[in-house]
């Protein structure tokens, strides 16, 4: 019997820590998107920004520089996104 209590509170902590890691993480992502969380941008990325290699902001920061050609729908989600976190 004290093997499987021992059992249970591992995976109890296991499931904690699993939950901390992601309660951490989640803000992290948030702050940083990847081009995969845009549906709308994707042709956009494509037409305006070809030549710009992903990663810290740069795509973004290209869609930014093109805001008056970009989609209706990308445009949106780049709006979306000022919202929610106010870059």
């Amino acid at each position: 019997m004290h093997a499987r209590n021992a059992s249970t509170l591992a995976l109890a902590l296991a499931a904690t820590g699993l939950l901390s890691l992601a309660a951490v993480l989640t803000p992290v992502r948030a702050q940083t998107p990847s081009l995969q969380e845009f549906k709308y941008c994707k042709a956009d990325v494509e037409r305006l920004c070809k030549g710009v290699r992903p990663g810290e902001g740069r795509l973004l920061k290209c869609l930014k520089t093109h805001e008056d050609s970009l989609s209706v729908g990308c445009a949106k989600e780049l709006k979306a996104l000022k919202t929610e976190t106010g870059k």
